[in-house]
């Protein structure tokens, strides 16, 4: 994906407000060897749409500016509390041998084939939805593919299950080693309530 990005040169609460009224966005690009940090203004409404896109999270972007185009990361997005509205965006320069830290996507697909949901009725949550992997620019892959049709009762999905593309590695923060991607959760039995005792017979009429 491309984009296009213009030098910003007023900096400071001010200009940066005044540049969001006038339907920009001011963000940075940083990274790459010896390279400055370089102030950069965007058009609003374009980027508003760009983020929509799962891919401008995750892929290597070509960004234009002064004439050149650059291959960026999108490092971060600040947003409006309440306001549809994009207050800054960071970019880091690509290093084609410089491994990378980014977040994929994870895309499961088979839930409602797989025995776990369509013979024992379990509650199939995904429990991770994007998987912090460090590798090559060059293999950041857009998504990960997942087939849970193989899921059954009681065998939850874990990170070792799974096979990551070529040349990626998972990078899990926290110390968790094989931590859980799918949770499966068997339904709960309710037992119906035993029938009530049979009524009584009715007692007889006394003797006249």
């Amino acid at each position: 994906m491309n984009f296009v990005a213009f030098e910003r040169n007023l900096q400071g609460t001010g200009a940066s407000r005044r540049l969001r009224i006038s339907g920009r966005t001011p963000g940075i690009v940083f990274g790459g060897t010896n390279e400055p940090v370089v102030a950069i203004e965007l058009d609003h409404n374009a980027l508003w749409h760009a983020i929509k896109k799962e891919a401008f999270h995750s892929s290597i972007l070509d960004m234009e500016l002064n004439g050149s185009v650059s291959k960026v990361l999108l490092r971060d997005v600040q947003m409006h509390p309440y306001r549809q509205q994009i207050l800054h965006v960071d970019f880091q320069r690509v290093d084609d041998k410089t491994k990378m830290t980014v977040k994929v996507p994870v895309h499961y697909s088979g839930d409602e084939e797989s025995p776990a949901f369509k013979l024992d009725h379990c509650l199939i949550t995904h429990v991770v939805t994007e998987l912090q992997v460090t590798c090559f620019p060059a293999d950041i892959p857009e998504f990960i593919a997942v087939d849970l049709t193989t899921l059954k009762k009681g065998s939850s999905l874990h990170l070792k299950d799974i096979t990551l593309p070529k040349g990626v590695k998972a990078a899990i923060k926290g110390g968790a080693v094989n931590p859980v991607l799918v949770s499966v959760v068997a339904p709960k039995v309710v037992e119906e309530a035993a029938p009530a005792a049979a009524a009584a017979p009715a007692k007889g009429k006394g003797k006249k």
